[in-house]
């Protein structure tokens, strides 16, 4: 029985270096996703607070939305998550593919 529970942490570091928890992370009703919001809740996933089920759930995400937002933080880090320069680092990352 035991191995069938899944552990959580209490707590996991965020982009910036500070505590992230279930209380300090985006509001589930939260609308407007700037970089930091969306860092944060990768953050939650990778470090295990949240499954990505839960986050697309709570947030009201597509698994592809969330998955882009992993994608840009693992291409670019934070500024990947910047909506105006999405193309730049697309086209970059493009170029760095072919070599």
């Amino acid at each position: 029985m035991i191995e069938n529970q899944k552990i959580r942490p209490a707590k996991v570091i965020g982009p910036l270096g500070e505590p992230l928890t279930l209380e300090t992370l985006p509001p589930p009703e939260t609308t407007r996703w700037v970089v930091r919001r969306k860092a944060e809740v990768v953050a939650a996933v990778n470090g295990g607070l949240l499954t990505v089920d839960e986050v697309c759930a709570r947030y009201g995400l597509t698994v592809e939305e969330f998955a882009g937002w992993q994608r840009a933080i693992d291409r670019s880090g934070m500024p990947g998550l910047r909506v105006t320069r999405i193309q730049h680092y697309r086209s970059l990352y493009e170029r760095q593919q072919k070599y």
